[in-house]
């Protein structure tokens, strides 16, 4: 008879572990790392943006407006305290999004700048500064394509079968997270490009 306790409950137990009773905090912890990436990615550019700045300075003296915009919106970006609360509140969510969009936005200015300035754009220097901005860049849209695809994950485990079962009886703390959306008004818009 003990015997056949000890085979039913170690039946249960096995059963219990492989139907995905522990892939709520394992998605969750997938968002969390995918999220520290994003700030990775971030604060390489925040690092990088005030090389660049010096770098392109000592070059063009007659674009100052568009450094200080730079500057400026890299002190935003600094200034906005990234941790783990920010990926669970949607508006602080927005927030940061919308600062790391006007660092973004500033720097593309930059670029149009250094196309006027062909010196600008032959220094060795700022080649290789502008070449690691694009890869930052690239990294970025990297890290927030995984956060995305991590928070669908971790959502769609805990709002669908069994997933659901488990949440609410286990792991009813852990909320839906948020995830990001277009950030740029009329992002779905293809740019129009005028030599002009």
């Amino acid at each position: 008879m003990k015997h056949w306790r000890f085979v039913l409950l170690l039946s249960i137990l096995f059963g219990v572990t492989g139907c995905g009773i522990n892939n709520i905090p394992t998605y969750d912890e997938q968002v969390k790392a995918a999220w520290g990436q994003v700030e990775n990615q971030y604060q390489r550019r925040a690092d990088l943006v005030p090389n660049l700045v010096s770098t392109v300075r000592g070059y063009m003296e007659h674009e100052r407006d568009v450094l200080v915009e730079v500057t400026e919106a890299r002190a935003k970006v600094g200034s906005i305290q990234a941790d783990e609360s920010l990926i669970n509140d949607p508006q602080k969510l927005q927030q940061f999004e919308a600062a790391q969009q006007q660092l973004g936005s500033a720097l593309q200015r930059l670029m149009v700048v250094v196309e006027r300035y062909p010196d600008l754009k032959a220094n060795q220097n700022f080649l290789a500064l502008q070449s690691q901005l694009e890869g930052t860049e690239n990294r970025i849209a990297v890290a927030r394509r995984d956060y995305i695809t991590a928070v669908q994950q971790y959502n769609t485990e805990i709002r669908t079968f069994p997933g659901r079962i488990w949440h609410s009886m286990l792991y009813s703390e852990m909320e839906v997270r948020p995830s990001f959306e277009a950030t740029t008004e009329g992002a779905e818009q293809a740019p129009q490009v005028n030599f002009n």
